[in-house]
């Protein structure tokens, strides 16, 4: 069952949701504002379900999650706020054909996140649980999601970590914010996910989007400076594509092995690039056999 773990997709209650916005996130027309990012101009067919789900089946695709947004800040609306745009992005997500799932975003201003939610949408079908990085940076993030991470171990569904938002940054070119704060982001949430999220999830399976900004590559500098387990693979970590390509990913089996690497796009912010590792096995295991390791026995899609 190939798969792309990584898409983004606004359903259109969602999005009538954002235009009625008067402060970021917001959606002037098809002009998005983001408090840490320039105007961005979106592609009204990058949101057009028959042609998203067209793109989806050319792409050889028997299964496609769908990502909230995080860069854009959803998550930590006040609560009256968030509340309604993340039940109509979960309700027109959900609704989806195939062969698109859907993971479960909750909201995470209140003092202490309230796992009910989650456990409500891992009941109605997501694929698993998805938090922005920049609430797992350290040790006290990893300590306020726990009950939101338990919910979902005990469900057997698996941690999705996907950028979150950006800081402003001026006069700084568009790619900015993908390039520095995302991948600093990313970095951040991967160390501390070793130093604090694994001991306290031991059974959790973990996914990091976009190689999990090539963290792993740092095992030599981690070993140089007193960290231990250098050269240890976990096997319950995985690693999505988006945005690399044949030398990145090539190097991050190098230095995890090629059963914890999963193809994930980022569609419609980037197009799909499968990697050359020089055999058809290999790209097999990274579009079929090993999200499906990931996702386990609910593997995210609905009939």
């Amino acid at each position: 069952m190939p798969a792309d773990v990584h898409q983004h997709i606004w359903p259109p209650d969602f999005t009538a949701l954002l235009r009625a916005r008067t402060a970021p996130p917001r959606l002037d027309g098809w002009t998005l504002h983001l408090p840490g990012e320039a105007p961005y101009a979106v592609d009204p067919a990058d949101h057009d379900i028959g042609a998203r789900q067209r793109l989806a089946r050319a792409d050889g695709l028997d299964l496609a999650l769908v990502s909230l947004s995080s860069p854009l800040g959803i998550e930590y609306l006040p609560p009256d706020e968030a509340a309604p745009l993340l039940a109509a992005f979960h309700d027109g997500a959900l609704a989806l054909p195939a062969p698109f799932g859907v993971w479960a975003s909750p909201c995470l201003s209140a003092p202490r996140p309230d796992p009910g939610p989650v456990r409500r949408l891992l009941a109605r079908g997501c694929a698993g649980l998805q938090l922005p990085a920049t609430a797992l940076l350290d040790a006290a993030g990893w300590e306020r999601c726990a009950p939101l991470i338990d919910a979902a171990t005990e469900l057997d569904r698996p941690l999705f970590i996907h950028p979150g938002t950006a800081p402003p940054a001026g006069a700084a070119p568009a790619w900015w914010p993908a390039l520095v704060p995302y991948v600093q982001q990313l970095h951040a949430s991967w160390f501390a996910f070793r130093a604090f999220g694994r001991p306290r999830h031991p059974r959790l399976r973990v996914c990091f989007a976009a190689l999990a900004g090539l963290a792993p590559l740092h095992g030599e500098r981690l070993a140089a400076r007193g960290g231990r387990d250098r050269g240890r693979v976990d096997t319950a970590a995985f690693y999505e594509t988006s945005s690399y390509g044949t030398r990145a990913v090539d190097a991050l089996v190098r230095a995890v092995g090629i059963d914890v690497v999963v193809s994930g796009s980022d569609r419609p912010y980037a197009r799909p690039a499968l990697p050359d590792l020089g055999a058809e096995a290999a790209l097999h295991a990274l579009r079929t056999v090993n999200p499906a390791r990931l996702l386990g026995p609910a593997k995210g899609a609905r009939p």
